[in-house]
């Protein structure tokens, strides 16, 4: 059995297309909320960002607290990689 019979690909390619503007909108919303908190309230701003270039890591931020955590996320999203990875090998 050919994995074209298991799949419908088109669903895949919309289901994939939705995340990403899901994505988009939920960064914005969060965007938006950060400014209106900000207005309120004096805070000290932190945070940190990452940049992945394939399998390797470029990360950064204002405390470590926040660096520590993007260093975790960073783990778990290279492993999840790693593991699609393998697992298109063995379905292929």
């Amino acid at each position: 059995m050919s994995a074209e019979g298991l799949v419908d690909f088109r669903a895949l390619a919309w289901i994939g297309f939705l995340l990403i503007i899901i994505g988009f909108i939920v960064t914005l919303l969060a965007a938006f909320l950060l400014i209106f908190h900000s207005t309120k309230t004096k805070s000290e701003a932190k945070g940190a960002s990452i940049i992945l270039v394939g399998p390797f890591p470029i990360v950064f931020g204002t405390d470590k607290q926040s660096v520590k955590i993007l260093l975790v996320l960073t783990i778990i999203i290279i492993m999840l990689m790693i593991a699609f990875l393998v697992l298109s090998n063995i379905v292929s």
